[in-house]
């Protein structure tokens, strides 16, 4: 069965569904009941083989794309998915149990990603460069790599999976995208998305299945000159490892140990909603979640006792209600994994402040006091609603505690002082610092990633283009 009517999905390969060369599929089960919520081909090597083929003979027919056409098409794209945001958001919904208000930002989001990728068509410049030569012209211009790889997650699997194609396309390249099989809904959304706004075929291609048949397939693949990563770290590191065998480039986007900073001097009626905002939305899925508060001593009982009142009262129940926050996690592996990191922490001597267990996947907002930094659950990304509260006495002693972890990706400081704003801004080793705002933060331009074992490379719009372009030298005599 190769029609989407079915809610059975071939892989999306040359523009149109084709059936596994293996004949395997699978059932996805979304995590809300375990209803069978689709059915999908998983592919073995061969079809690897054929989406990239069809990818890399798509970009040799289209490299010559005017900057307008890629342009239309993604704008067209962004419109497309705005007629279908209903639809896109009941399946969000389904497929990985997002509350009806996180499935909309990530619609919202999705589309700005679209359209700020329309606007970089533009923006791919080259440079006139002196000689030395007598009457040489010499210049320098982008090319497109090639056929790009995407690899995406189960968290946000629409955003990811427009960021892992949206600027590539924009840059004229050709994509071939693997879905987590946790998730792997959007990308067939996608596909019939790009298709409608125009996209020839061959240029966008999914191939669903699993990470080490088919992530590795399109890691080691000679045509596939990039592979654009969003998972763990483990994993991240596998696919950077087998994509240097023959210089792949690779943009990673890894694990996060995200903390807040609380310092004396700020308004704890501001900053708490923000903290338990980043520690619990999504169940605490997202790899910029707050799971770590450095609280000045001063405030550090007051603060907990605010999350603690903030945490009990966030209310579940039905998706699709405008007002639930909780819902389920995306499986019983994760809830499990996260009962293991608290009770770990708990045998160890952490105090748990709320929460701490779980019904089904439903895993209770937790705040965990009395953690010290040998606990796994510090160490480790928790990927679950835990915000683990440290007290501090001195900012500098706060700055080299996250600057020892080998986690950076993002972090936050809430303060009133703008010395100390900038000192933290400063010296912090994450990618990413927020100002008296959340550590879940993004948007569609600006340089989104992680350094050490959180990332490598850079998302955006702007800043994308040199991930995903190279440089070519011309000389005129």
């Amino acid at each position: 069965m190769n029609d989407q009517s079915t809610d059975s999905f071939g892989h999306w390969i040359d523009g149109v569904w084709r059936d596994p060369i293996d004949g395997v599929w699978r059932e996805n089960h979304s995590p809300i009941d375990q209803r069978c919520a689709g059915r999908f081909a998983v592919a073995s090597v061969a079809d690897v083989d054929s989406a990239v083929a069809s990818a890399r003979d798509a970009f040799e027919q289209n490299r010559d794309a005017k900057p307008s056409d890629r342009e239309a098409w993604l704008l067209a794209a962004a419109d497309g998915l705005q007629n279908s945001a209903d639809e896109v958001v009941d399946a969000l919904i389904v497929d990985t149990g997002s509350p009806i208000s996180k499935a909309q930002r990530e619609v919202a989001t999705s589309i700005g990603v679209l359209r700020a990728a329309a606007g970089a068509c533009r923006r791919i410049l080259g440079q006139t460069l002196p000689s030395d030569v007598p009457g040489r012209w010499s210049f320098a211009v982008r090319r497109p790599l090639g056929v790009v790889a995407g690899i995406t997650p189960f968290n946000v699997p629409l955003i990811k999976a427009v960021k892992h194609s949206a600027l590539p396309l924009a840059t004229g390249n050709a994509v071939v995208m693997l879905p987590s099989p946790q998730a792997p809904h959007m990308a067939a959304m996608l596909a019939k998305i790009y298709q409608g706004a125009g996209v020839p075929r061959g240029l966008f291609n999914v191939v669903f299945g699993d990470g080490d048949v088919v992530g590795d397939a399109l890691t080691i693949h000679p045509d596939v000159r990039m592979i654009g990563f969003t998972g763990s770290t483990t994993i991240g590191r596998r696919v950077a490892t087998r994509a240097a065998v023959d210089g792949k480039r690779v943009t990673l986007e890894m694990g996060g140990k995200n903390p807040a900073v609380v310092c004396g001097d700020v308004d704890l009626q501001s900053a708490a909603p923000m903290i338990a905002m980043g520690g619990f939305l999504f169940q605490g899925q997202i790899c910029m979640s707050t799971s770590w508060a450095l609280v000045h001593e001063s405030v550090h009982g007051d603060l907990c006792e605010r999350l603690v009142n903030l945490a009990t009262r966030l209310p579940g129940g039905d998706l699709r209600d405008p007002a639930t926050v909780i819902g389920p996690m995306i499986s019983d592996r994760q809830c499990e994994r996260v009962q293991r990191l608290v009770d770990d922490a708990v045998d160890r001597g952490a105090r748990v402040l709320c929460g701490g267990g779980h019904s089904g996947r439903t895993f209770q907002p937790t705040v965990l006091a009395e953690v010290d930094d040998s606990m796994d659950v510090m160490k480790q990304e928790i990927f679950g609603p835990v915000i683990c509260v440290q007290p501090f006495t001195d900012l500098q002693d706060a700055i080299d505690r996250i600057n020892d972890r080998r986690f950076a990706l993002c972090a936050a400081i809430h303060t009133d002082s703008l010395g100390d704003a900038r000192m933290f801004a400063n010296q912090c080793g994450c990618a990413m610092v927020h100002i008296n705002g959340p550590t879940v933060q993004e948007e569609a331009h600006v340089p989104f990633g992680g350094n050490k074992d959180s990332g490598f490379g850079r998302e955006g719009a702007l800043v994308g283009i040199d991930e995903l372009t190279t440089w070519q030298w011309v000389t005129a005599n």
